[in-house]
Order: C-alpha cells, then structure tokens, then sequence
C-alpha cells in the first residue's frame, strides 16, 4: 500500500480526510490536548507524553511503520483553517480468508453533528473495498455511545453482538457493541 493509494477527499463542510503524515505531530498534539476531556469517556487512559508533539511524532512513526507493513491505514480529518478535527483508522487488517479490518475515530468536540464521521467512514469503506481490497470492517462502541452507533448504522453497519468487558477504556474494562459491514462478496485473492 502507499499513501497516495489513500487518497485525500472533500467529506463535510470543505473539511478534508487525508492520510497522516509525519509532519502531522504537532497539529494532533492540539487537537487531542483541546478534546482532552471530550475524548476522555471513550478512549484508553493516555500518559501524558501523548498529549506532546514529541508523542504524537513517536505514536505516528508506529502507525505508519504498521502502514508500511499493510497493518494499519491512518488518515487524519483536515479543517479550512488547516486544523486537525479528527482521525480515523483501519486497524488489524487481516488477508487471507478473513480479508477484514477494523475502524477507530474520532471527531473534536467542536466538529459534532456535521456529518464528518458519517461522511468519513462511508470514504474510508470504499478505500477498503476498492483499494486495500478488504471484505469487512468491524467496529465497536462502547455501549452508551449512542452517537457513534447512529454513524455506524447510517453507514451501512449492522450489530453483530455484545462483547462484555471488551476494550480497556477510561480506566475499566468496558462492554462493546460489535458492529461490521460486509463490502463485497468476492473471493479474496489467492
């Protein structure tokens, strides 16, 4: 895979979904210090290195080290104003039979309710079907996350269950809804 392969498109509000870059540490390190305590309910306990750009670089150079290695396909959500407002992830993929995925994302507080998570997961699934050749990508909310549930169902997501003390977040162990969306039905490739 290469990051030109992942395009960069127009989603919501002129906003931009582009893959992340390495000179991207210093934005993130503010968007994720700024959404902080927004974040905070659904997301791991963070050290603060994480909150610095020099965190933020070590933590992108991973990613996209996994990306070289066709693990991981990481894009960020670009403002007008140049800003980063969010981040969306295909993590995990898997080829062989499996030929799935899994999606992570976020959007700032300030960004809620324009359409940027629905128009950015609908982008990102056809990037997987199209591009990195995947059948399915999984997702799981917490369960009170009502919101991120409202995308996934827009987006063509359907539940596929309840995973009791699934993910490691906010401190405890916390119960998921599993969601996935087949992209297509065609043999994986032999």
């Amino acid at each position: 895979m290469h990051a030109d392969d992942m395009g960069t498109a127009k989603i919501a509000g002129g906003t931009l979904l582009r893959p992340l870059a390495s000179g991207d540490a210093p934005a993130l390190a503010v968007a994720y210090t700024r959404n902080r305590a927004h974040l905070e309910p659904w997301e791991p306990v963070r050290p603060e290195s994480f909150f610095t750009p020099e965190g933020q670089a070590e933590r992108i150079d991973g990613l996209l080290r996994q990306f070289a290695a066709g693990a991981v396909v990481p894009w960020v959500f670009e403002a007008p104003d140049g800003r980063i407002v969010g981040a969306i992830t295909l993590t995990g993929i898997s080829r062989g039979p499996f030929c799935s995925s899994y999606l992570g994302y976020w959007v700032a507080a300030d960004q809620q309710n324009k359409g940027l998570a629905s128009a950015a997961v609908e982008q990102v699934c056809r990037i997987a079907r199209d591009t990195v050749g995947l059948h399915r990508i999984e997702a799981s909310t917490l369960t009170g996350n009502t919101g991120s549930q409202r995308v996934l169902a827009k987006c063509g997501f359907t539940p596929i269950g309840l995973a009791p003390r699934y993910l490691h977040i906010n401190g405890a162990w916390r119960d998921c809804r599993l969601f996935q969306r087949v992209l297509h039905d065609h043999a994986p490739p032999a």
